[in-house]
Parts: C-alpha cells; sequence; structure tokens
C-alpha cells in the first residue's frame, strides 16, 4: 500500500456520501410527493453515475485518470440507460408490488430507513471499487489483463440486461400476450437476465479497479451488489409477487432462477 493516498479517498469517499445523501434526499421527496416509492429504482443508477463522476473529478492528480474516467464512462453507460428504463417503466402506475408488500402503511421515517437510507448506503458501498481507483496507481502489466477481462464482463452485462429489458418491453407491448409469462429469448435462459447483467457490470468494474493496488481490496462491494440483486430487493422479491401470477410456477420449474442455462436444460 506504499504510496496510497489515504486522504484523497477520504475527499472522493465523503464528497461520495454526501451526493448520495441529496439523491436519496431529491427521490424521497419525489416519491412522497407523486405517491409511490418505486421511484428510489431509478435513482439507483443516477446516484451510482454521479459517485463515478465525483470520483474521476476528485481524485484528479491523485490517481490514474485514464482508468478513473473510463470508469466513469462505463458507468454512465450503464446507469444513465437503467434510469432511463425504470423511468419509463414506471411512469404513470402505480406502486411497485414488491415496496407495496415491503411498507405496508409504514410511515416517513420507516420509509426512509427501510428504502432510501438503506439504498443509500448500499450505494456507497458498491461503489468503492470507484471511489478507490480514482485514488490508485497506474495499472501495473500484470494486471492489465484483468482489466480486459472486466470491460468484457461489462459489456456482457449491458448487452444482456438492455437485450433483456428491450424483449420484455416488446413483449408487453403485444395485447395478444396480455395475462401471458415471458419465456423466450434471454428470458428462456434465465428467470432475471436484468439482474444478471447488472451483476456482470459491477464484477466487471471491479475487475478494472482491481488492476491498479489496493481497488482488489473492494472485492466485497460487488459481492454486496449480487447479494441484493439475488437475495434482498431485486429478484427474490420479484418472485414473491410473480410466483401468484397463472403459469409463473411452470415457468419457475422449466427455466433456471439468476445463472443462465440452455433452454429446455435443468432448472
Amino acid at each position: 500500500m506504499t504510496g496510497f493516498d489515504w486522504s484523497s479517498l477520504a475527499v472522493v469517499s465523503g464528497a461520495s456520501a454526501g451526493a448520495l445523501a441529496l439523491v436519496q434526499t431529491a427521490a424521497f421527496r419525489i416519491g412522497r410527493r407523486i405517491g409511490r416509492y418505486n421511484v428510489v429504482d431509478v435513482s439507483w443508477g443516477l446516484g451510482l453515475v454521479v459517485v463515478a463522476l465525483i470520483a474521476a473529478l476528485a481524485g484528479a492528480g491523485a490517481g490514474e485518470p485514464t482508468r478513473a474516467w473510463l470508469l466513469c464512462a462505463l458507468v454512465a453507460v450503464w446507469g444513465l440507460r437503467l434510469s432511463w428504463h425504470l423511468h419509463t417503466k414506471s411512469a404513470g402506475k402505480d406502486e411497485d408490488p414488491r415496496y407495496t408488500a415491503m411498507l405496508g402503511d409504514a410511515g416517513p421515517a420507516t420509509v426512509i430507513r427501510k428504502v432510501f437510507l438503506t439504498q443509500g448506503l448500499a450505494q456507497w458501498f458498491v461503489s468503492l471499487p470507484l471511489q478507490v481507483s480514482a485514488v490508485a496507481g497506474p495499472t501495473t502489466g500484470a494486471w492489465s489483463a484483468a482489466a480486459w477481462l472486466g470491460g468484457a464482463l461489462w459489456l456482457l452485462g449491458v448487452v444482456f440486461e438492455a437485450v433483456g429489458d428491450h424483449q420484455l418491453r416488446a413483449f408487453k407491448a403485444n395485447p395478444a400476450n396480455r395475462g401471458k409469462i415471458m419465456a423466450s429469448g434471454l428470458w428462456a435462459w434465465t428467470r432475471h437476465p436484468n439482474y444478471f447483467g447488472d451483476a456482470c457490470v459491477w464484477w466487471g468494474l471491479w475487475l478494472i479497479a482491481a488492476s491498479a493496488w489496493p481497488g482488489v481490496l473492494t472485492a466485497l462491494s460487488p459481492v454486496v451488489m449480487t447479494y441484493f440483486l439475488v437475495f434482498a430487493t431485486g429478484a427474490r422479491l420479484l418472485e414473491r409477487s410473480m410466483s401468484q401470477r397463472p403459469g409463473y410456477p411452470e415457468y419457475q420449474r422449466s427455466t433456471s432462477y439468476f445463472l443462465p442455462r440452455p433452454p429446455g436444460g435443468k432448472p
């Protein structure tokens, strides 16, 4: 760790925490005004884009700028697409059943604690690879392969997530599919191609950050991200609400839960 600028990391981390607090405060106020708190989903990608930008700006002069701005660009492509998709998906609709089940008739203090504070803390922790990488030294030759692998994994994740979202949107737009379960395209390989893609994106970003010491030490960040996607606020909550729909139990028995597997194989 010789030569690592811990004071610059403190600046980046503090600025990131402050920015995320502002993002989540704004999201809560908007959600309270429109009567639905699933607006927090839109703030997820936007908040992480803000952190990536802060890391690249605040870390200027302390770390490797090329890597910091590369990470910023990759996060921006992922986060802005995701936030726009979630905004258009939820605009004009009622509250997401996941939040209805989780919150019930909870008051504002409980909503802030269970939704917005939790997400802000998760965003800060998940973005640690971006924060650390912004003030880390240059990528060494021995680790350049990790950066290339990370870029490839990020690309796989973005494609998987964007294509999965497009396929589901087109499926729902067809009146003939009303009441049916999407079980074709990437959705025949995994019941959650968008969440799987998200996980790939953040493991890819971590690999890029890990190409310079001490980025490798932030491995718990993509682990936490994957946990949220699979067990906490992502796939598991969605499965609880979807399992009540006709045809979904059969879909569960025939299609992999998270990791993609060829259609027709053992789920």
